[in-house]
């Protein structure tokens, strides 16, 4: 039996820490026996294990304690604890009442219910999420460093326009790309805290990338380019989309994907070194984004395979909202070829041309090589990345 002299030492006065740290070492059932010679010692100890569910005796040398059953922390009721390190801490329906309590602390009983629209681990559960995240973090660069904005600019006027409209593109693309995972961070359960954190630090790629292309575009112009309705109709469809699986496939599978051979192209045809630093740093966040997409929703498909033709009929519902658009903005699909060509020969415009038009079909491919991966078979893998919009996101 463990024993605890407090001497004059009052219960209130750290004797409690005593007696509690000695109850922390002995199982469930097993009795600590409690000496003092502070007057008001029995009166103390009894509440006390009264309010956390011990019991106790008084002996003829003192008291003797019998750790109870009840699991309780600090005096108050465990309501639920989920161990970190086990394969199943991440549970498919996190208790509203843990709220903001950590993944494997003990969350006291009581206490007001939190509203998370989204929390259920099928819906959102990555199993590379911390790997993702831990990625992203290690990966982070800084807009004033890591580009070389003194770096000499050659090419002419028009070259540099059309550079400025495609930023302009990317500018307005890359903030939608922003305003959807955040607004879907405040409706996750935070017992999902990797995949919060991946959505935090994707918001925070996208807020950088944004300044960049900015910074890019003002670097010899006061003004920017052209913003079309077409253009600005096809992202708010992305915006729109409530469902947390259907926007992340839209905006991280299609959109995000199509995007990574969008910056490839530009790091290899770039006029100017800055502009192919731009793009190569944004494109390696944007592979992070794409991947988590893609780890999360083939989760999803396994577990509820019913969300393949759900999939498949918001790429056939969005197809149907933009039919009647303009598509690409006419003057970065011409930006593109001019950055391309590199100068205004018509040799070089026919050789820009076919570039831009061999870029559309590596994003063909690449959007049909992802939604294989999900799990459409090769047909309707082809059909639906044919449907996806002519804006690239």
């Amino acid at each position: 039996m463990m024993r605890v002299d407090l001497g004059d030492l009052g219960f209130e006065r750290g004797g409690q820490t005593l007696v509690k740290r000695a109850l922390s070492r002995v199982p469930i059932g097993e009795t600590v026996r409690v000496r003092g010679s502070d007057p008001h010692l029995r009166l103390h100890v009894v509440s006390w294990c009264r309010g956390q569910g011990h019991t106790v005796e008084q002996t003829t040398d003192g008291l003797t304690i019998t750790r109870g059953a009840a699991s309780r922390w600090n005096g108050a009721l465990v309501a639920g604890r989920a161990d970190p390190f086990d394969a199943d801490a991440v549970v498919p329906h996190p208790d509203p009442a843990w709220g903001l309590a950590p993944r494997g602390s003990f969350v006291e009983a009581g206490g007001p219910s939190f509203e998370y629209p989204i929390a259920s681990r099928a819906l959102v559960w990555s199993d590379g999420a911390q790997r993702l995240y831990r990625q992203a973090a290690a990966a982070q660069w800084d807009p004033a460093t890591a580009i070389d904005w003194g770096a000499v600019i050659e090419h002419d006027d028009e070259i540099e326009d059309a550079v400025v409209q495609i930023m302009t593109f990317l500018i307005e693309n890359e903030m939608a790309a922003l305003q959807i995972p955040a607004s879907f961070l405040a409706r996750i359960h935070p017992h999902f805290q990797e995949v919060v954190q991946v959505l935090a630090i994707q918001a925070a790629d996208e807020a950088r990338h944004v300044e960049v292309f900015t910074r890019r575009a003002t670097l010899m112009r006061r003004t920017l380019g052209l913003s079309t309705v077409g253009g600005r109709q096809s992202l708010k469809t992305l915006l729109d989309e409530p469902d947390f699986a259907l926007a992340s496939f839209l905006l991280s599978v299609l959109g995000e994907g199509s995007f990574l051979s969008l910056l490839r192209f530009l790091a290899e045809n770039a006029p100017d070194p800055i502009t192919a630093q731009v793009a190569k740093l944004a494109g390696q966040d944007e592979a992070r984004h794409v991947a988590f997409g893609l780890e999360h929703l083939r989760r999803h498909v396994q577990e509820a395979p019913a969300l393949l033709p759900r999939l498949a009929r918001a790429i056939e519902a969005r197809h149907r909202t933009l039919r009647d658009t303009a598509g690409l903005n006419e003057e970065v699909f011409d930006s593109l070829v001019i950055i391309a060509a590199g100068d205004f020969r018509p040799a070089s415009i026919a050789r820009g041309h076919d570039l831009v038009e061999a870029l559309q079909q590596d994003m063909d491919r690449g959007r049909k090589a992802r939604l294989s991966s999900l799990g459409f078979d090769d047909a309707e893998a082809t059909r639906l990345s044919a449907l996806h919009t002519r804006n690239f996101m």
